[in-house]
């Protein structure tokens, strides 16, 4: 497998700054921006077909304010008894339409069975560009041009940028209304889409808050959101780095299986939380999942020949709640970013909360390796991967998909012998040789992610199961300690 080129969709939240970076915020920090990995990738395999892209489709934002003032107050996310709520910019944590590959559903109006007419402004970003006072412009994307020292509603004082993407930009500040704490402020484009995209994530991230109000939750919290002249700005508790950067800026070392075991606790238990009220994340990945504090003690190697970074304290947080849908929300056909897909999002057979339990599956074991295990961009070879490392795909399935160009007799169509077949074949193995040790916690571990990584969704561990997993047996025993 390819370690310093790690093929991803270009839909990760954002890029973040090493921790000696952040100390100084006087650079930029180093983020792992997904798409920067994918342009790499694709250097290597020229098969791939390019990602779809889709659009948020939006409403101005003066509709929607109006629309929220004549709104009962008291916004209740109400205890949705599945967990699906789609929400379509992530916070710092965030990422936007862009990046993981499906179309930008998200408004309100939309969710309420209305159907919606698409945006006009979908084209060049250029045409959104607003010319305002010499104090407030935009640059050609519709970024806020903003610098070190300058205030924000008279409140937050811009430190250093976090990261960017799609959506628009992160940036640390200083919140002088709350004794100087530090947060990490999301400022959007000034795009109709994006802003969209921004106000049902805020609609999310506020139910998500009412619901959490004793935080025993491991979901990031929303702190304020307002409008900075044409531009949705929503502030967040500060975090740590993505365990994604973590692991890249380790080059890759996986994370002892103490770690494992921790993140997979406090992940399963959050998402546990988003379903038990009706909502699907769609788009869990390493890349929305940060360190509450990323320090970590530095040792060096003499075997390998360099230094190894070990954490400090594990605990993690899940982010980015734009894609999030509820379950009663249209349900578009594409989710989740590609290596963490399900196979029944792939094959177009429709998908429900265990699409979530597929991704996290992923998620594991690419915390047990160090690597991504479906390195591809191409649904067919994907599909293959998942043969070669879980065996054959049911013939049920493959009879069910309306994607029949994957299919051949019952079979998936692919060639073994092809140059994407050697690849699968020399990238990818039974799911079980992976494993690096023999002993119980190994085993354990490689049970749970058996049954995430189940293809039939009525087949597939719930969450609810999934916490009571032997493999979390130490863990419950020593908090009783």
């Amino acid at each position: 497998m390819r370690q310093s080129k790690r093929m991803r969709s270009p839909d990760g939240w954002i890029r973040e700054l090493s921790w000696e970076e952040r100390v100084g915020c006087t650079k930029r920090r180093k983020y792992s921006h997904s798409s920067e990995r994918e342009n790499r990738s694709r250097k290597h395999r020229h098969h791939h077909r390019s990602h779809e892209r889709h659009y948020l489709e939006s409403r101005s934002l003066n509709e929607r304010l109006e629309e929220r003032r004549g709104r009962d107050a008291s916004v209740n996310l109400g205890c949705d008894e599945d967990g699906k709520g789609r929400d379509r910019d992530w916070h710092h944590y965030s990422k936007s339409s862009g990046r993981s590959g499906r179309s930008g559903h998200s408004s309100r109006r939309h969710r309420c069975g209305k159907r919606r007419t698409p945006s006009r402004h979908r084209s060049d970003s250029r045409s959104h560009r607003r010319k305002r006072s010499r104090s407030f412009e935009d640059d050609e994307e519709g970024h806020l041009i903003y610098h070190s020292g300058d205030m924000l509603r008279a409140r937050y004082e811009i430190v250093c940028t976090l990261g960017e993407g799609a959506f628009g930009k992160v940036v640390e500040c200083i919140d002088h209304s709350k004794g100087g704490a530090r947060v990490a402020l999301k400022i959007i484009k000034n795009i109709d889409r994006y802003r969209e995209a921004a106000m049902s994530e805020v609609e999310v991230l506020e139910q998500m808050n009412s619901l959490d109000c004793d935080r025993r939750y491991a979901c990031v919290r929303m702190l304020d959101w307002f409008d900075y002249h044409g531009h949705v700005c929503i502030a967040f508790e500060l975090l740590g780095l993505s365990t994604y950067d973590f692991l890249k800026e380790n080059n890759f070392l996986p994370f002892p299986l103490d770690h494992i075991r921790r993140m997979a606790y406090q992940i399963i238990r959050a998402v546990r939380f988003l379903h038990r009220n009706k909502l699907t994340h769609t788009d869990l990945k390493p890349e929305n999942i940060l360190f509450i504090n990323s320090d970590y003690h530095l040792e060096y190697n003499s075997k390998m020949k360099r230094d190894e970074r070990t954490l400090k304290c594990p605990d993690v947080k899940v982010v980015d709640f734009g894609n999030a849908t509820y379950d009663h929300e249209h349900h578009t056909s594409v989710v989740s970013t590609r290596h963490y897909r399900a196979p029944e999002v792939i094959l177009d057979l429709g998908w429900n909360q265990a699409c979530d339990v597929w991704s996290l599956g992923c998620i594991l074991i690419e915390y047990y390796l160090g690597l991504t295990l479906f390195q591809t961009h191409d649904s067919k070879e994907h599909l293959a991967m998942m043969e070669r490392v879980l065996g054959p795909i049911p013939t049920h399935l493959l009879q069910k998909t309306r994607k029949r160009r994957y299919v051949h007799h019952d079979k998936l169509d692919w060639d073994v012998h092809s140059s994407g077949g050697r690849y699968v074949r020399k990238h990818c193995k039974p799911l079980r040789e992976y494993m690096v040790g023999k002993s119980q916690d190994h085993e354990q571990l490689f049970d749970l992610i058996e049954k995430m990584l189940e293809y039939d969704v009525t087949k597939r561990i719930i969450l609810d199961e999934a916490i009571k997993h032997p493999f979390f047996d130490s863990l419950k025993k020593s908090k009783r300690k």
